[in-house]
Order: C-alpha cells, then structure tokens, then sequence
C-alpha cells in the first residue's frame, strides 16, 4: 500500500466543506462515509468535496479526515485536496480490500457505523457487508448523500465565481451563435454543435455540460430532439431550438436559445410571444424565501390561462452537474424554498408537432435581496 498525505491544503474549502459533512455524520453518529464516482456510479459531490474529477472513491470521517482512493494517481496527486491518496491498483481494484485498509488507515473502530452511498446496488452492498463484517455498514435515502447535495445548492463564494467566468465565456458564445447564423456561417445542426463545443475548448472551458441540443424546425417540436442533433438544416423558415451549457473549473451553464424565422404562422407568432412572457415572469417571481413551487405555478398558471400547457418543469438547479437541487416544478414533494446562493435555470417552452417548438432558458442567481439572470439568452428573430 502506497500512500501519500496532503495537509497543505486541509483547511482550504475542500476542509472546510468535509467539516461539514463531518459534523452531519456526528450527528447521526456516523464513523465515516464512503463517496464515488466510478463508471455506474458517477458521483461529483467527490470533485465538490476534495477537487478530483472522477474514478475514485473518497472516505470522510466523522472526525474530519479524509482519504481518496483513485484509479488515476498522477491525477489525484494533481488535482486532490485530502489528507491521503491512495492508488486503487494497490489492492488490485478490489473495492472492499481498498476500503478496508482506508478506514484502518483512518482509525475507524470496530463496530462502528460506516455510511455507504445510497445510490449502491444492494447486490454490492451485500457484498460490502459480508466482507466488511468488522464494521456496521449502513445504505438508506436521506443520508449524507442528501446533506451533501444540500450544501451543492447553495454555491460558496468561490463557486459564485467560477459561474461568473462560465456565464461570460457562454455570454460571449451566445452572442457568436446569433452573428453566426444571421451571416449563414452556421447553417446546420452540426454546424452549430460543433462551433459550440470547439469554441467553448479553445476559451479554456472543460467541455459542456452536456451533450449539445441542436434541432432544426423540422426536430423542434420535441423536447430534446432525438438524436440531440444531426446534419439537417438550422435556423431556417419556423422554429428551431439550442440548448446548451459550458463547463468552466466543474460548474456547468445551462441555456437555451431558439431562433426563428419567417414567414411565420400566426401559431408560431403567439407560441414565441407566450414564451417571452413566461420567461420574465418566471425570472421576476425568483427571490429568496420563494416556494420553487410557486414560481412554477405563475408560469403554468399564465400559460393555463391563455390556453396553453408547458410539458415540462420549468427549470432546476445548476452546479457540478446540469440538474442539481432546488427543482423549479410542481411535484407534490417538491418542498424547496429558494435561498442565496442557489442558481436556477427558468425555462419555459412551448412544443406543437405542426408548428414546432420555442424555448428560452436562462441562469438566475437567487441572491439576498431578489435574483439575478445571469446569463443572457435570447430568442433570435431572423
């Protein structure tokens, strides 16, 4: 076993953060929780909790300390900020082996309670539970996984900042998208997907946050357009739409834009101008202390009312991923009261199979006084 110790960083806001997640386990009475992010296991609350961007799985225990075993070591001793990193290969990626010598390792008691993520196939826990027998593994919904996904939702300073940059650079895209197509240089869906993701990399970006939605008026009548996008033309007479978000330091935007161009029906007029309306009222209902519930209301309810109905929620959180929590929608169980911090997206569209469809999404900061959009999409009339 081959193991390094990094403490130079140990009380920067990967610490403070694990102090968090620490005094939660102590609560609960909790020794430790194991975190990862490995192929059907994708978790990046390991990036928000100690920088590394994946293959690896974290341990923090109750006592703040914390542990990393990756696949990629060059990697983690790159970019992890934890009090040890250990090489997966030394217990020849075998997961129960690795973690039994991390929590001997961190000082774990026999018999104490070790959290394992819920998202854990219970074929795997039980084998974790056989295997581990020295200590009382445990898996339930509502646990730190839930703890940690709430402390996502409201962003640090430093998370605010890093969106400062991301909103910029796709600010700066949007606006080369709109000059883009208006000048015929990006006449297709392929054409339009590919500058997205050539100029979001070359600006520095990590990449986008997910795989570009490109639909041509002949595909935008769907929600997401499947495939997400094709060879077909763009932008050309009727409705068409672009969804996309850029990954600046983890921390993907979100926005759609959608363009349209006549001659138009007089349905595709009115879907265009019900969506504008939408989306300042739902920007303008946002602000701290609101029911992300009732923020969804007003846009069903003024869509309702003109006799129309939206057939998605209206937007959800962003972060470390592109749906993160508060959801913006009306499920019964969606409690959320929007704070500072949060970062939403609001995206009312409209969707017809004759006329097409038309949606515009922006970012919108919930800070303490009211909100902000930060972002500037746009519906691009041509």
């Amino acid at each position: 076993m081959n193991a390094t110790t990094n403490n130079a960083e140990k009380f920067d806001i990967y610490g403070t953060r694990r102090a968090k997640v620490a005094e939660a386990l102590r609560a609960r009475g909790i020794a430790a929780a194991r975190f990862e992010d490995f192929e059907g296991t994708r978790d990046t609350s390991v990036r928000y909790l100690c920088g590394h961007p994946g293959d690896a799985f974290l341990i923090v225990g109750a006592d703040g300390s914390s542990a990393l075993v990756a696949w990629d070591r060059n990697m983690a001793d790159k970019m992890a900020s934890v009090d040890k990193i250990f090489s997966y290969t030394d217990f020849g990626r075998r997961s129960t082996d690795a973690m039994r010598a991390v929590l001997s390792d961190l000082g774990v008691k026999r018999g104490e309670k070790v959290e394992m993520p819920a998202a854990t196939p219970y074929p795997r826990f039980v084998d974790h539970v056989a295997a581990l027998e020295e200590w009382d593994l445990v898996c339930e919904a509502g646990g730190i996984d839930d703890t940690v996904l709430g402390m996502r939702a409201v962003k640090d300073s430093g998370e605010l900042a890093i969106y400062e940059r991301a909103c910029a650079l796709t600010d700066r895209l949007i606006d080369q998208l709109e000059a883009g197509v208006r000048a015929g240089r990006l006449a297709t869906e392929l054409d339009v997907a590919l500058f997205i993701e050539r100029e979001a990399r070359a600006a520095g970006a990590e990449g986008t946050g997910f795989d570009t939605l490109a639909a041509g008026p002949r595909r935008s009548f769907g929600i997401h357009a499947f495939p997400n996008y094709g060879s077909g033309p763009f932008a050309t007479q009727g409705l068409s739409i672009l969804d996309f978000g850029i990954v600046v330091d983890g921390y993907t935007t979100d926005v759609t834009m959608s363009f349209a161009r006549g001659p138009l029906a007089p349905e595709q007029r009115t879907m265009i101008d019900l969506v504008k309306r939408a989306h300042d009222i739902g920007v303008a209902a946002c602000g701290p202390g609101v029911a992300a519930r009732d923020v969804a209301a007003a846009v069903d309810a003024f869509f309702a009312e003109a006799g129309y109905a939206m057939p998605h929620a209206l937007g959800h959180g962003v972060g470390l991923e592109a749906h993160e929590s508060p959801g913006i929608n009306l499920r019964q169980e969606n409690g959320a009261i929007l704070a500072p911090g949060n970062i939403v997206t609001i995206e009312p569209g409209l969707y017809d199979p004759r006329f097409g469809g038309v949606r515009w999404e922006d970012d919108v900061l919930i800070t303490a006084t009211g909100a902000r959009q930060i972002t500037a999409s746009r519906i691009v009339e041509l």
